[in-house]
C-alpha cells in the first residue's frame, strides 16, 4: 500500500522540552535583547560584530541541546508516511533526531551565508559543532562578512514556495508547538484540501482561524506526539 502524506508544522514548542529557547519564549539569551538589534537587517547594518556574537551564543546552547521524545516519535513517522517537516525553528534538531526531509521556513543556526547574497546556494556553508563561533573578519566566497544564515524580521522567506507544494499534496496535517501567528507560515493553513485531517499538539490553548475542524490534543511535544501516534495506529 502506498504510504499517506504527513506534512508536520512544527513552531518553537517543538523545542521546548529540549531547553532550546526562541525569541518569543521567556528565559534564553533573546530577553537581554531587542529583537531589532538582533533579527532585523537594519539591526545587522548597525553593528554587525554585536548580531555575530548572539548568534554564537544560541549556537553554544544549541550545541548543549538534545532532542526530546517528541522529535524522536516525528522521526520514526517516517517508517509509516511520507513525512515532510516544515519548522519554523532555526535549530537542527528534527535532522539530530533522524528526520530526513526537513524544510526550515526562517533559516538554520548552523550555517552562516554571505551578507552580500545570502539566499545563493554558492556561500552557504554549515558550520562543524567544533567549530561553531564565527568572528569579524570571516568571510563568504564571495568576499563579505560571514553572517547567520537566519530569515530575519523584514526579508522574505525564501522557502515558503517548497512547504506550499507538500502542503497542497497532504493527506494529514500536524502542527507541533505554534502559535499560527507568524506569517507566512500560519499562511500554509489555507494550502490543505478541505478533507484533510488537521491535528494540533500544544498544550496551550491556539486561537484557529481556520474554518477546518482541528483535532486538538493540549499536551507537550513529547505527551502530545504519543497520543498521535496512539490515533493514527502506527
Amino acid at each position: 500500500m502506498e504510504k499517506k502524506n504527513l506534512v508536520v508544522l512544527t513552531g518553537a514548542g517543538m523545542s521546548a522540552e529540549s531547553g532550546f529557547a526562541t525569541f518569543r519564549d521567556s528565559g534564553g539569551l533573546w530577553e537581554q535583547y531587542n529583537v531589532e538589534d538582533v533579527a532585523t537587517p537594519e539591526g545587522y547594518e548597525r553593528n554587525p560584530e554585536l548580531v555575530i556574537e548572539f548568534y554564537n551564543g544560541l549556537r553554544k546552547q544549541l550545541l548543549s541541546a538534545k532532542p526530546n521524545k517528541g522529535h524522536e516519535l516525528v522521526a520514526q513517522l517516517e517508517k509509516n508516511f511520507n513525512v515532510t517537516v516544515v519548522t519554523q525553528n532555526v535549530d537542527d534538531l528534527h535532522e539530530r533526531a533522524g528526520s530526513t526531509h526537513v524544510i526550515h521556513l526562517h533559516g538554520e543556526l548552523m550555517k552562516v551565508t554571505s551578507s552580500v547574497d545570502p539566499n545563493n546556494p554558492k556561500y552557504i556553508k554549515t558550520l562543524k559543532p567544533e567549530g561553531w563561533a564565527v568572528k569579524m573578519g570571516d568571510t563568504a566566497s564571495d568576499g563579505s562578512q560571514l553572517r547567520p544564515f537566519i530569515v530575519w524580521f523584514g526579508e522574505s522567506v525564501p522557502k515558503i514556495e517548497d512547504a506550499i507544494h507538500y502542503v497542497e499534496k497532504a493527506d494529514i496535517f500536524l502542527i507541533i508547538g505554534t502559535s499560527l501567528n507568524v506569517y507566512p507560515a500560519a499562511g500554509l493553513l489555507n494550502y490543505i484540501s478541505y478533507e484533510v485531517p488537521v491535528y494540533l499538539i500544544d498544550p496551550k490553548e491556539v486561537a484557529m482561524s481556520s474554518r477546518k475542524k482541528v483535532h486538538v490534543i493540549q499536551k507537550g511535544a513529547s505527551e502530545g506526539m504519543e497520543e498521535f501516534i496512539k490515533l493514527m495506529e502506527v
